[in-house]
Parts: structure tokens; C-alpha cells; sequence
């Protein structure tokens, strides 16, 4: 379970097999990897879209566990760009969560999952002082389905901005009724200030391709 099509990026690059599944979500896959069919949905961020997403795999495919994945904010100075952070702890969330077997080097610690962007250093200074390591958007609401289902969860992120790093643009802004990211307002707000906001963005464009190969990179290798 992810946001966005482009987190799973790296994971279809090494799958052996991709068929489309005709669901009522942005973004739905099955993918063969080792052998193995796996479920990739995404329908935006968020618990309440990340929640629906899962609700519709389960009405559709027979589920072994849950994973929420895809791309997350740094809150720990320690996290860099294309480190792959596996949560140990969903703040707020009692559900334990399982821990994928790999032999790559992951970074873990206590995810602090919201329905907004942390956008500014400061804000990411504040929220680590609180406890967690690291931020996104759609963990929680997948948490909650793998509890109500008594299925095993995991939560597999890469990260994507540091924690002195700040977003062009308030990307909270640029959500619409339902809570998806417009393009449209995005490429308007860049537009408005196209010296400063278009390069910052096609900066952090080039971040998400990194941080979605090195995810693959890991999915791939790992056991759950």
C-alpha cells in the first residue's frame, strides 16, 4: 500500500511479471517477485484514502499481511536521502508491527504518521523532539485495517528529504477535496515563482526516482 504510482517504481522495475488489475484505485498491480504474487495499490495520501485502498484489495484478493510503503520525512538528523527506514513503532498506534528479514543495512525507529506534510525544518525539529524518527501519511490508516483484520503489518519507508530540509512550495495547500495532491495547482504555484519553486521541484523529482529505485532494491531483497 502506497500513496503515489511513482513509489512503486522500483518494485516494477524488478518484477518479473506486472498485470493491471481493474480496481477502483488510482494505481493497482499484481506483481510476481521471486516467484511471488504480491498486491500493489495506491490511491493517494493519507489514512482515509490508504484505508479505502485496503479495504478494496481485501474485497478483491485473499491477503496474507499488510505493508505500507513508499516514501517518508526525515525527523531524525541521522536519516539521509534513499535510506530505507523500517518502523518499529506507529506513534499513537498499539497494533505491533512485523519486521521484514533482509540483508541490507535499513535505518529503524518510531514513525509518526499524520494526514498533512511536514514541509519546514522547523516543524521537523519540533515533532523529533516528541519521539518519532521519521513522518508520512498513510501508515496509520493501513495500521488500523491489519489490526481490525488481526493481519501481520509492516511499514517499509524510504526517505526523501532530511531534517533540515525544507519543501518549495505548502504542499498541504495543493490538496483537493479529497485529499490528493493536484498537479494543476502545483504547476501554478511553481509557475507564480518559476526561478525559485521550478527548480526546487525538478530537485526533488529527481530525489523521488532515487528514493523509489532504492526501495525496489529492498522489497526485492527481503523476506515478510
Amino acid at each position: 500500500m502506497a500513496a503515489e504510482r511513482r513509489e512503486f517504481d522500483g518494485v516494477v522495475r524488478k518484477a518479473e511479471r506486472i498485470m493491471k488489475l481493474n480496481w477502483p484505485l488510482d494505481f493497482a498491480r499484481m506483481a510476481w517477485l521471486k516467484g511471488e504474487p504480491i498486491v500493489l495499490v495506491a490511491n493517494g495520501p493519507g489514512p482515509k484514502l490508504a484505508g479505502r485502498a485496503t479495504e478494496i484489495a481485501r474485497k478483491h484478493q485473499e491477503l496474507k499481511g499488510l505493508v505500507s510503503t513508499g516514501f517518508c520525512g526525515a525527523l531524525n538528523p541521522a536519516l539521509q536521502p534513499c535510506d530505507i527506514f523500517v518502523a518499529t513503532e506507529i506513534m499513537g498506534v498499539a497494533y505491533a508491527l512485523s519486521v521484514p528479514r533482509s540483508s541490507e543495512r535499513v535505518k529503524s525507529g518510531k514513525l509518526l504518521s499524520i494526514d498533512r506534510v511536514v514541509s519546514n525544518a522547523a516543524e521537523k525539529t519540533d515533532l523529533h523532539q516528541t519521539g518519532p524518527d521519521a513522518v508520512e501519511m498513510e501508515a496509520a490508516g493501513v495500521a488500523l485495517k491489519a489490526a481490525q483484520w488481526n493481519l501481520p503489518f509492516y511499514c517499509v519507508r524510504v526517505v526523501t528529504d532530511t531534517s533540515t530540509e525544507n519543501f518549495p512550495l505548502d504542499f498541504n495547500r495543493m490538496r483537493d477535496a479529497d485529499g490528493r495532491f493536484s498537479r494543476i495547482r502545483i504547476m501554478a504555484a511553481a509557475l507564480r515563482r518559476p526561478g525559485s519553486v521550478l527548480p526546487e521541484l525538478l530537485k526533488l523529482n529527481k530525489r523521488f526516482r532515487d528514493a523509489s529505485r532504492a526501495l525496489g532494491d529492498f522489497l526485492v531483497d527481503a523476506s515478510f
